[in-house]
C-alpha cells in the first residue's frame, strides 16, 4: 500500500481487498446492506457510550469503526453500480451548504430556534423536490429510528403545529392516569378475565402509551431520552454489580438470597454511594 496514500484511501483500498471476489475475505464478501444494518446502529451506539464515558481514546475507536460502516455500505453500492463513497461525502457536503444558508449564503436568523424552523422548511422543500407526496407535519420522520427517538421526533414536529401540553405539570397528570390504566389491565391480566391473547395486546397498547408519555415529558423536561435511559442502565450495573461483590464477601452469593436479602444488599449499596454510614 502507497504510504503516501490519505489514510481514507487507504480504508476505502482495504475494504476493496476484503471485498475483491479473488482471495477477498470470505464473511465481508457474504454481507450485504441488510446484514450490515445492524452492525452500523451498534456502531453509532459505541459512540454514544464512548461520549457518555468521556473516553476520547475510546471515541477516536469507535469512530473508525462506524467509519468503517460507511465504507462499507458505499464499496456494496460501488459494486453494483449505484454510487461510491466520494457520492456520499458530496451528497452530504452540498446538503450541509444547503441546509446552512446563514453561514454558506446571506441568510440571517434572530436565533437558534429560527434556524431549526429553516431547517426544517428546507428539508420539507427537499423531499417536495423529490416527488415525495406527503404534506404532513409528520413527513419524513424515518420509521428506522429507535421507537423512543420517533417517538420525541413525532412529539416535537406535531408541537410545532401548537398541539402540544403547555408545560410538564399536565404531562405528569396524564401519565399518571396512563399509570392507572397499566395497572387495571395487569390486573385484568392476573384475574384471567376475558381472552388472554386480547388481554395481553391490550397490555402492550397501555404500556405503549405510558412509554410515549414519558418520552413527552422527557422531551417537555428537555432531557434526552436516549442518554438518560442509558444513565439508568449504567446506574442500574453498577448497584448490581456492587451487590454481588457485597455478597460474596459476606460468603453468600446473591442467587442464594430471597428478594427481601437482596434488596437488603441493593440499599446498602445506595447508602455507600451516597457516603452514609454502612
Amino acid at each position: 500500500m502507497n504510504q503516501a496514500e490519505r489514510p481514507i484511501d487507504q480504508l476505502l483500498a482495504i475494504m476493496a481487498r476484503l471485498r475483491d471476489p479473488q482471495g477477498g475475505c470470505p464473511w465481508d464478501l457474504e454481507q450485504d446492506f441488510s446484514t450490515i444494518a445492524p452492525y452500523t446502529i451498534e456502531e453509532a451506539y459505541e459512540v454514544a457510550d464512548a461520549i457518555d464515558r468521556n473516553d476520547l481514546g475510546g471515541l477516536k475507536d469507535e469512530l473508525g469503526d462506524l467509519l468503517l460502516q460507511v465504507v462499507f455500505h458505499a464499496q456494496m453500492a460501488r459494486e453494483q453500480g449505484a454510487f461510491g463513497f466520494d457520492d456520499v461525502a458530496a451528497a452530504i457536503s452540498d446538503k450541509m451548504v444547503r441546509r446552512h444558508p446563514h453561514v454558506f449564503g446571506d441568510a440571517s436568523f434572530a436565533d437558534a430556534e429560527a434556524q431549526t424552523v429553516n431547517w426544517e422548511a428546507i428539508k420539507r422543500a427537499e423531499r417536495e423536490a423529490a416527488g415525495e407526496q406527503d404534506r404532513s407535519a409528520l413527513a419524513g420522520i424515518s420509521r428506522g429510528l429507535p421507537e423512543w427517538q420517533r417517538a420525541v421526533k413525532l412529539q416535537s414536529r406535531a408541537a410545532r403545529t401548537g398541539f402540544d401540553w403547555p408545560g410538564p405539570e399536565p404531562v405528569i397528570a396524564k401519565l399518571h392516569e396512563e399509570i392507572e390504566e397499566v395497572r387495571v389491565e395487569f390486573g385484568r391480566v392476573a384475574a384471567g378475565e376475558g381472552d388472554a391473547m386480547a388481554n395481553q395486546a391490550r397490555l402492550q397498547d397501555e404500556l405503549g402509551d405510558l412509554l410515549f408519555v414519558a418520552a413527552n415529558l422527557a422531551r417537555h423536561a428537555k432531557v434526552d431520552v436516549g442518554a438518560a435511559l442509558r444513565q439508568a442502565n449504567l446506574k442500574f450495573e453498577r448497584r448490581f454489580r456492587a451487590m454481588e461483590q457485597l455478597a460474596q464477601a459476606d460468603g453468600t452469593p446473591l442467587p442464594t438470597l430471597a428478594l427481601e436479602q437482596q434488596d437488603a444488599y441493593w440499599n446498602r449499596v445506595k447508602r455507600i454511594e451516597r457516603g452514609q454510614p454502612d
